[in-house]
């Protein structure tokens, strides 16, 4: 027993005061040193109650004997000496057990799998709106589009070659006066 000093002489000196100052317990002798008495007395000077804690570790401890056994019961071993009633009922509780694993099993991989779907929808929501953004990229910024209709004809080239005309533009232009080149533009007409 692991008492303070202090504590063990107040207890000896209360029990015993035939002993004084003395802090052994083999100086007691043997029909004064009861452990029953020793312990009482330490309750009292030191204000706690020790059997409280003594009956509560005694009631945990066979609380966790109960509980290994059925978990040995459970994985199969010290069956010898189990009722057939209770066998039926360590059954009925590995079944419901069993079908509880199974029920949450499948939910957290149906959640999954819902999570996965969501994912999957997104990133092809994103691929979508990068082609639509790819595709506008890629776009003539000018608006040019291609109707399918003929232009050559409209153009002049309905018999093969175009035809070109020449035509004089006017002298008071101000980039003709900057000299070189020839005065002459060239356009092919419309019919």
């Amino acid at each position: 027993m692991n008492l303070p000093f202090f504590a063990m002489q107040e207890l000896l000196s209360s029990c015993f005061p035939a002993l004084g100052n003395s802090t052994s317990l083999s100086a007691l002798p043997p029909h004064l040193c009861r452990t029953k008495q020793i312990y009482d007395q330490y309750q009292k000077v030191l204000g706690v109650d020790l059997w409280t804690t003594h009956y509560e570790l005694k009631k945990l401890k066979e609380v966790n004997r109960n509980l290994r056994k059925e978990i040995r019961q459970r994985m199969g071993d010290c069956l010898n000496d189990v009722s057939f009633e209770d066998l039926q009922a360590l059954e009925q509780e590995m079944e419901t057990s069993v079908k509880l694993i199974r029920d949450r099993k499948y939910r957290v991989i149906s959640n999954q799998i819902d999570t996965s779907r969501k994912k999957v929808r997104n990133v092809e929501e994103i691929h979508r709106n990068l082609l639509h953004e790819l595709d506008a990229i890629k776009e003539d910024p000018y608006g040019l589009v291609d109707n399918g209709v003929d232009y050559d004809t409209i153009i002049g080239y309905q018999n093969g070659g175009p035809r070109i005309f020449a035509l004089r533009l006017q002298p008071n232009h101000p980039n003709l006066h900057s000299g070189g080149g020839s005065d002459l533009t060239t356009y092919p007409l419309l019919e």
